[in-house]
């Protein structure tokens, strides 16, 4: 149940980052083995591979993937990852680039050939590789200059192919310029790989920009030989890659990821929206992520509206299995109306980044779906988006205790959740926090529970108090950054002996007491035999029977040394609380 990745490009950097998260071995295959790259559980494959050497390679090593994150520009290892595919009916991912919009005012070609002869002067960035190509402009009179990586290979590969010192220069910014010519000849390289900063630097130089274009890969000529296909998919960025992983080789991940409910609701607002403008039902649309990939996403249709079905990933989220539904009718003016729907909230209090009275969908969603519509229409329309149980499903939620009411929030900042991350948990927290802050709010008090709860109101009964479950650091980080500089954070003892050895995330899964430690706190407090006291203890509680002050003391500064990682400056109250 391996993977193979061909790579060497920023794309297979990312998909390293992707597959480690799994914790199983995978290949990364680059054909120069120059590419820095930190591997934990991928091994190195480096060196050039022809197709039989592919398919001998996935036979010997039992892989059962392939994933194609080469340079838009190799086009003979994408032939032959494609034909290693089709042979040995492996499934295959391309994960491409981001492309911008191919900009009318560059000069396309598809070919060096079409290099125009009425320029005097032109400068080179598609790669040492080209530079045999580019020479028969040399001939005609043109002078070029090649920018080219500065490492040894490439300079001895260039000078091979007739290059001279004169007209070498390298890449030592990619958004500026040196060299003054006529003329910029770019490849379309994607965002990766700075397309859009060399045009830029190009235009700010008043040079003519020359654009070569991508090839096509022929996936889908190659799919069809023989009347046999494969399983493909191609993804342009890293959460459709994991998604795609997660599709093709379901026992890669022993979780599986999800799709907010603001992903969710934008989807089924495209579905709604292309079925008012043409009719059209497709089973999936085409949705851009706030890091800019773009993931398919299924969509069904009923009742003169569109829906997707919140999947059901590994995250404890109580909107798994939920009918996220979107109506879409013509408005009035030039704007975008959010309307309030069965099972979505209705915000009360300030704070959430949405005005009082309106429908509770976060900012991040608002602006997917906006930006998603208009790439379809500039008319006016009014979007109603509803909840399957939404209002019942609200109420295991922190909803009421923001003041969101009658239904759940469309939420997400990623458009993904990450399989048991609890980042709606931790979105809610920061939610709260906002609350807090906007209500005029200075001091804020964090308890993991209600128990802690009552114990700082006991104390000061103004704080307002937020739980923080087990994500004492995530919480902290969302108070300094949202301005507040006091904090009384309540802590129990058995997360404060967690905390105090420098684990700001306390769940019992990731931690657990270490006895070690606490015998060297026993030791700082002056107790003689701590590591005999300790060694039959078996609740954290316990401690409270058998270790004097100092031992709280002394415990209560590691808590509060480990908290200043997060939340350097101002007042931090830390209060150890007695559960009994």
């Amino acid at each position: 149940m391996k993977i193979l990745v061909f790579g060497g490009t920023t794309e297979g950097r990312k998909a390293v980052e992707v597959l480690e998260e799994a914790g199983k071995t995978f290949y990364y295959s680059t054909k120069t083995g120059e590419q820095e790259l930190t591997l934990h559980h991928g091994l190195r494959v480096d060196g050039a591979m022809d197709a039989a050497a592919i398919a001998s390679f996935c036979r010997e090593h039992d892989i059962r993937l392939l994933i194609d994150a080469a340079h838009p520009f190799a086009e003979v290892l994408h032939q032959n990852v494609i034909e290693v595919a089709r042979q040995c009916n492996l499934p295959l991912i391309r994960y491409d680039r981001i492309y911008p919009p191919r900009d009318p005012n560059i000069t396309w070609i598809d070919d060096y050939s079409q290099i125009s002869n009425d320029i005097h002067t032109l400068l080179a960035t598609t790669g040492v590789q080209s530079i045999g190509k580019l020479k028969p402009l040399e001939a005609k009179g043109i002078k070029v200059f090649y920018r080219i990586l500065k490492r040894e290979s490439s300079i001895v590969l260039a000078k091979a192919q007739g290059a001279t010192d004169d007209q070498l220069c390298f890449y030592e910014d990619g958004n500026t310029i040196d060299i003054d010519a006529d003329a910029i000849l770019l490849k379309e390289s994607g965002e990766s790989g700075g397309f859009s900063e060399k045009v830029k630097a190009a235009r700010e130089k008043g040079m003519k920009i020359i654009a070569l274009r991508r090839p096509r890969l022929g996936i889908h000529e190659a799919n069809g030989t023989h009347g046999k296909s494969w399983a493909y998919e191609e993804v342009n960025g890293p959460h459709g890659l994991r998604r795609a992983v997660e599709h093709l080789l379901p026992d890669f991940f022993p979780l599986k990821s999800g799709l907010t409910t603001g992903t969710c609701a934008t989807a089924a607002v495209v579905a709604a929206t292309r079925q008012m403008l043409t009719g059209e039902q497709p089973a999936s649309v085409p949705i851009h992520l706030v890091d800019g990939e773009t993931i398919d996403v299924a969509v069904a249709y009923a009742d003169g509206c569109a829906y997707c079905i919140k999947d059901f990933s590994d995250d404890p989220d109580v909107t798994r299995g939920c009918r996220i539904m979107a109506e879409v009718k013509a408005g009035k003016g030039p704007s975008i109306h959010f309307l309030q729907g069965e099972g979505v909230g209705r915000v009360t209090l300030p704070g959430l980044g949405i005005p009082v009275g309106e429908p509770a969908i976060n900012p991040v969603p608002r602006q997917m779906i906006t930006e998603a519509v208009r790439e379809l229409t500039d008319q006016s329309l009014d979007i109603t988006i509803s909840v399957e149980n939404g209002r019942e499903l609200a109420e295991r939620t922190f909803n009421p205790r923001v003041g969101v009411v009658d239904g759940i929030s469309i939420i997400g900042t990623s458009g993904i959740v990450k399989p048991l991350s609890n980042d709606a948990f931790i979105e809610s927290i920061g939610r709260e926090l906002q609350v807090a802050r906007a209500m005029g709010c200075d001091a804020v008090g964090l308890a993991s529970g209600k128990r802690g709860e009552e114990a700082l109101l006991a104390d000061e009964p103004s704080l307002r108090v937020i739980h923080y479950g087990n994500f004492i650091g995530a919480t902290l980080e969302k108070a300094y950054t949202l301005g507040f500089r006091r904090v009384v954070l309540g802590i129990m003892l058995g997360k404060a002996v967690k905390l105090a050895e420098g684990h700001l995330d306390t769940h019992s899964h990731k931690v657990l007491m270490n006895k070690s430690f606490l015998a060297e706190v026993a030791a700082e407090a002056g107790v003689k035999d701590g590591v005999a006291i300790l060694d039959g203890i078996t609740l954290a509680r316990e401690l409270w029977m058998l270790m004097p002050p100092d031992f709280f003391d002394i415990l209560r500064q590691h808590c509060y040394e480990t908290c200043r990682s997060v939340f350097p400056d101002g007042d931090l109250e830390i209060k150890i609380i007695r559960n009994e």
